[in-house]
């Protein structure tokens, strides 16, 4: 797309995904069994035609990198790039990101040559969206920031900056992450300009930020220069409504902000689903990712029920009920897996390392025999041995130990932990 720069935001610490993020960046989390994070807004760059590609990183970056070095290489007659600007300390700022607004701030030199409008995309969204319709809308409005929006429930509005729009679109109001409800009674919205954007609003009578802005790259220098202002839904925005022309973009396809293990498992659940509400499954709208040239995927006398599971894995006399389960993985006999996601592997031990690990008294990369795993998170990597409960049954909200955490009433296997036989959690 002629005159649109992609920025992508993936800087973030991602607290709220640890312990997923505690060896990697939150866009480099697997979703969907064979996908990262940060292929859901580079697919849908690349599908809008925005060749020009920058992703800021801060934390944790090493996995992000390689991925998007082995992924994302346009020919030499595209003239596209996708480049990463990782935080780094200079002579004239000694200070990493301090925010999404910070961290544009700090790359504003490299966007020098950017085309005349940029989109600031996050790093955390499962969505597909085709950004030409949202760009020519921006184009329409003459706007000098256009912001896309969803219309939600009241019951929702605490977790998301929410906005006041008129007849015409336009932003006069913006509040994030309100938490007073006098607040969240101004912010309530009149359901006929729904009407007018063709939106049915069901009972939802608030406007949700989705965190996808479009600037005019003058307007976006001009905000960010000369002061100190670290985040866009808490400052720049806000500031913006009085000196700029600020609309909203009304969409009303599936989001989801999949930046907490809660909303993150729960997204993979509605995968399984025979009718997901979001379907990967679309091949007029891909979404791309590394190609790792696997084999296809063994079944050896197994049961699987609504469930998706990668290429390359191996599955013996398992039961598998409403999971995700990702690229190499194994599952021994007589396993039990319901509601969980199983990332998988990023390779494959040898026989040498088997008979090894046989040797030391230590399981193989994967899922030994006679687990039952519920309502989990196996992330990749990871050796769980046989006979092991992963079924929470204390009912605990809450717990980080060595080799596992709870969030959220969900058990997490962290990356790379060894699970001894017969342990029960």
């Amino acid at each position: 797309m002629a005159n649109l720069t992609a920025i992508i935001l993936g800087g973030g610490r991602g607290s709220r995904l640890e312990p997923l993020t505690r060896m990697r960046a939150k866009p480099a989390v697997p979703i969907g069994g064979k996908f990262r994070l940060i292929d859901i807004p580079i697919s849908n760059c690349i599908h809008s035609g925005i060749k020009g590609i920058f992703i800021l990183t801060q934390f944790n970056t090493e996995s992000l990198h390689r991925h998007i070095h082995n992924t994302y290489r346009f020919d030499n007659f595209t003239r596209g790039y996708v480049r990463i600007l990782a935080a780094q300390q200079t002579a004239s700022n000694q200070n990493w990101y301090q925010g999404t607004a910070d961290a544009v701030r700090q790359n504003l030199e490299f966007f020098e040559d950017a085309d005349d409008n940029v989109i600031i995309l996050s790093g955390d969204h499962l969505y597909r969206m085709d950004y030409r319709e949202f760009f020519n809308y921006h184009l329409k409005k003459k706007a000098d920031i256009t912001i896309a929006a969803k219309p939600i429930m009241g019951s929702e509005a605490r977790g998301f900056g929410i906005l006041k729009a008129g007849d015409d679109g336009r932003i006069s109001e913006f509040y994030e992450k309100p938490e007073d409800d006098s607040i969240l009674e101004n912010f309530k919205v009149n359901r006929t300009l729904f009407n007018r954007f063709n939106i049915d609003h069901g009972q939802r009578d608030h406007i949700a930020s989705m965190g996808i802005y479009i600037f005019k790259k003058k307007i976006l220098f001009d905000m960010l220069k000369n002061n100190e202002m670290e985040d866009f839904g808490r400052e720049i925005i806000p500031l913006s409504l009085k000196k700029a022309r600020v609309f909203a973009f009304f969409y009303d396809d599936y989001w989801k902000d999949i930046g907490s293990i809660r909303s993150f498992f729960d997204a993979h659940m509605d995968l399984t689903m025979s009718m997901p509400e979001f379907n990967f499954y679309d091949e007029q709208h891909l979404f791309f990712t590394r190609p790792r040239y696997l084999p296809s995927t063994k079944f050896i006398d197994c049961r699987v029920n609504h469930s998706i599971v990668s290429e390359g894995a191996i599955l013996l006399g398992s039961t598998i009920e409403n999971a995700s389960v990702g690229i190499r993985s194994f599952i021994d006999e007589g396993t039990h897996i319901e509601r969980a996601i199983v990332m998988g592997n990023t390779r494959y031990e040898t026989n040498a390392e088997k008979q090894d690990n046989w040797a030391k008294g230590v399981p193989n990369l994967g899922i030994g025999k006679n687990c039952v795993i519920r309502n989990s998170i196996i992330d990749m990597d990871v050796a769980i041995g046989a006979n092991v409960k992963l079924i929470n049954q204390e009912g605990v909200t809450e717990a980080f130990r060595d080799n596992y955490a709870i969030r959220e009433g969900i058990t997490i296997i962290p990356k790379g932990a060894v699970v001894p036989d017969n342990t029960v959690i």
